[in-house]
């Protein structure tokens, strides 16, 4: 069995909507699609369609071997491309990429860069999931990941492209109700602070923890941003999340000088031998465009 004609027959099964319809697409006999189906299921050990005389529907199988389908389609006929064409053409990136961000982050900076890789690069094509949980590469089928901190799996490949500084903000009239900013880490512990869910304790230089309450919890920055704004207390936040806020005067930032190790950005991808040239030079786009804006500083607002 030729397994790439069979997965193409596959998904134009599943494109045209029916066997009927992808026979006339392919130019064959429903029969011939038919035996082809049969025997892509038998090869594969799982049942890829429901169907019955009115309807015809993926199973959860069948769902995730589309995507893989699509996806390894796409990378042969890049191939392929890049083989039968000459000169500027033979370089050009072309097919589908998946790519992932948290979101804020990706929002103000990996999202521009993208666009403006769309721009110069017409035959590409981006699906872009802005997500704030960490994504497994493999098992969700993405091709690039933003990541800000370590990185827990050493599996992955990782392209270092700069350093966020995680930062401690208050209001000015917090600070004057406090009399001040707070000289070292320790006095946050008699002071209100706005805290994320999950953390319990702020970390500092020289391996300082320092446990702090409040009387706000919350599990979204936008939700910690706007309470630290209107003076709740004091909170801790990666330096992009707080850019706008401190440049308008509505947040300064404290306790400097006791700052922990700022946290690794990187672009992370899951295996050098799947490194297309679509993804290569995705890669090196926003390699380039965050290792500029990193040089900037996140704490400088985003200027479009």
């Amino acid at each position: 069995m030729d397994k790439l004609a069979a997965m193409h027959t596959f998904v134009e099964i599943v494109d045209a909507g029916s066997l009927t319809a992808a026979a006339g697409s392919l130019g064959c006999s429903q029969p011939t699609v038919v035996r082809t189906l049969a025997k892509l299921e038998r090869s594969l050990g799982a049942t890829l369609l429901r169907r019955t005389t009115r309807r015809m529907s993926l199973t959860n199988e069948g769902r995730v071997y589309l995507d893989d389908c699509r996806r390894i389609l796409a990378d042969v006929a890049a191939a392929e491309a890049l083989v039968s064409t000459t000169g500027a053409d033979a370089r050009e990136p072309q097919g589908e990429l998946r790519l992932t961000a948290p979101v804020l982050f990706g929002q103000r900076h990996v999202c521009p860069a993208v666009l403006a890789f769309l721009e110069r690069h017409a035959k590409v094509q981006v699906d872009m999931l802005l997500l704030d949980r960490v994504v497994d590469l493999v098992d969700e089928g993405i091709d690039l990941a933003v990541r800000i901190g370590k990185l827990a799996d050493s599996s992955m490949i990782a392209r270092r492209v700069g350093s966020m500084r995680r930062v401690v903000c208050a209001s000015p009239a917090l600070l004057a109700r406090c009399g001040g900013a707070p000289g070292h880490p320790k006095a946050l512990r008699a002071l209100p602070c706005v805290r994320f869910r999950g953390a319990r304790s702020w970390a500092f230089a020289d391996g300082l923890q320092i446990r702090v309450d409040g009387r706000l919890l919350v599990n979204q920055a936008a939700a910690a941003v706007q309470a630290c704004e209107q003076g709740i207390g004091f909170a801790a936040f990666l330096a992009y999340q707080v850019a706008d806020s401190v440049a308008a005067g509505r947040l300064e930032v404290v306790l400097e000088d006791h700052e922990p190790p700022a946290f690794p950005v990187s672009l992370v991808y899951a295996d050098p031998r799947l490194l297309t040239p679509r993804l290569r030079a995705i890669l090196d786009w926003l390699a380039e465009a965050l290792s500029a804006r990193d040089a900037q500083g996140w704490l400088t607002p985003v200027l479009f």
